[in-house]
């Protein structure tokens, strides 16, 4: 036998191995008849890789909420030279507006003053969900950053008698570790007043509606005149009776000219109550369920 031919059965082998169909065979007799076109079966893509590789990533996503809090800025003088200006919703100013109220702007905590994608970033590295305990472990470290804008426009309020609230549907129980992060981030935190207001502040006179944030708020309005609200979910503004894709429209409807005046509105891809209306707010489904239905929801034309 010549010594070039093994060198030349191979390089004909070569050549055929890379013609051949890359289909994944539909049955196992397809598989048998041809095991070269057999692809490894590969596991379900993470659904929020792309939203978190965008927050962190993204400089648009960085422009979006220096555009949000400069904006915010400009709407913060106006308010301030209005004795009439208010930012809540109707039914959520319960008192008369008077010179005695005190200025205020009542913003969301996660993703609207402190950025959590590193949390985010974890679930999707460990391929895990989101639990109570891990969320809590994370606001422990006290390590999220301040976003883009926050810092300027928070100072901005504070230098012009501005009390800033943060409302937040963290645990009460996380309050000293969040007003130290809050602080670390170079926040400004008021030292004569409460203001973190987490999930579980007691307002009295007022029935809580789950975590929506309504009592809340009219707690901050009973002293305060709000001047500004900035979140990245519909309920950081208004709460929402009906958590649907057309209850969701229907609750922010009555304010739309508020928002870019009034109430600011950040981005957040990674999660959100806009998620769970899509599958009837129903987590106990199967991951699969749940991801069927989201699908189902998209528009192609």
């Amino acid at each position: 036998m010549s010594k070039t031919f093994p060198f030349l059965l191979a390089a004909v082998l070569a050549v055929s191995a890379c013609s051949a169909p890359r289909t994944r065979p539909t049955s196992s007799a397809a598989s048998a008849a041809n095991p070269v076109a057999t692809d490894v079966a590969q596991p379900l893509a993470n659904d929020n890789l792309n939203a978190v590789a965008w927050t962190q990533t993204a400089i648009e996503r960085d422009l979006i909420y220096r555009q949000t809090y400069h904006a915010a800025e400009l709407q913060l003088t106006r308010a301030l030279a209005d004795p009439r200006w208010d930012a809540l919703a109707s039914d959520e100013r319960k008192n008369a507006l008077d010179a005695t109220l005190k200025p205020a702007v009542i913003l969301d905590i996660d993703e609207t003053v402190l950025d959590n994608s590193p949390y985010q970033a974890r679930l999707v590295a460990n391929d895990a969900s989101y639990n109570e305990f891990t969320w809590a472990e994370w606001c422990r470290e006290e390590n999220a950053k301040a976003v883009p804008g926050a810092l300027e426009f928070t100072r901005l309020a504070v230098q012009n008698g501005v009390t800033v609230f943060y409302l937040s549907n963290r645990a009460q129980d996380l309050g000293d570790a969040t007003v130290a992060n809050l602080r670390k981030a170079g926040l400004p935190v008021a030292e004569d007043e409460n203001v973190f207001l987490g999930l579980g502040t007691v307002v009295p006179g007022c029935e809580q509606n789950g975590s929506e944030k309504g009592c809340r708020r009219e707690l901050i309005a009973r002293r305060h005149r709000v001047l500004l609200q900035v979140g990245d979910q519909i309920g950081d503004f208004v709460d929402v009776l009906a958590n649907t894709p057309k209850g969701r429209i229907q609750a922010v409807a009555p304010y739309l000219a508020w928002i870019g005046e009034r109430w600011f509105v950040l981005p957040n891809p990674t999660y959100g109550s806009w998620e769970p209306a899509l599958f009837n707010n129903d987590w106990s489904q199967p991951a699969n369920e749940r991801r069927r239905q989201k699908q189902a929801a998209l528009r192609t034309d």
